[in-house]
């Protein structure tokens, strides 16, 4: 008989450790990502429809992005701007060799959240220098709105760095 209450704690045991570590997964996923912490699944409402005018997205201090890493969700907190004309981009220094950018840079697939709504999208790297200059532009101006150039916004002007990187963003069906 002690034989058989043994083989049942070697299997609950796992079990439960499991079920801990699934709660609380799905208890991270549901606040963060936080700062500089990844979270997993975003939360939030669901997008109307697709966006074709992104400007609203230069309101909003960090974007959340959310993609996907293998058969699991990761998201991050993370830099987006609208141009003039309604793109947005997503940007990030030193991206070679970030968890998130080399993902999204070989599978597109991402979702975004602004303010508790969650849109589908599509990312697509900006390889073209004007391109390039132009979503920098977009960075600088909103960075330079939203928060006093001591806090780490560039002033204007500032050349685009090489090892800067953007990614332009789309809605999706």
């Amino acid at each position: 008989m002690a034989g058989a209450s043994t083989v049942g704690l070697k299997l609950i045991v796992p079990a439960i450790v499991v079920g801990v570590i699934a709660l609380g997964s799905l208890g991270f996923s549901a606040v963060c990502p936080c700062e500089r912490t990844p979270g997993m699944y975003l939360f939030g409402s669901a997008a109307d429809g697709p966006v074709s005018d992104w400007t609203f997205a230069n309101d909003v201090t960090l974007c959340q992005i959310q993609i996907l890493a293998g058969i699991r969700p990761h998201s991050i907190n993370l830099n987006c701007m609208a141009d003039p004309d309604g793109g947005l981009y997503l940007s990030c220094s030193q991206c070679d060799g970030k968890y998130w950018s080399v993902r999204a840079a070989s599978n597109g697939w991402a979702r975004l959240r602004l303010e508790g709504t969650v849109y589908p999208v599509q990312l697509t790297r900006v390889m073209a220098p004007a391109e390039l200059d132009r979503a920098w532009l977009a960075r600088v101006t909103k960075l330079n709105a939203l928060e006093a150039p001591a806090n780490g916004a560039p002033p204007p002007g500032t050349p685009r760095p090489d090892h800067w990187w953007s990614f332009r963003v789309e809605s999706r069906s």
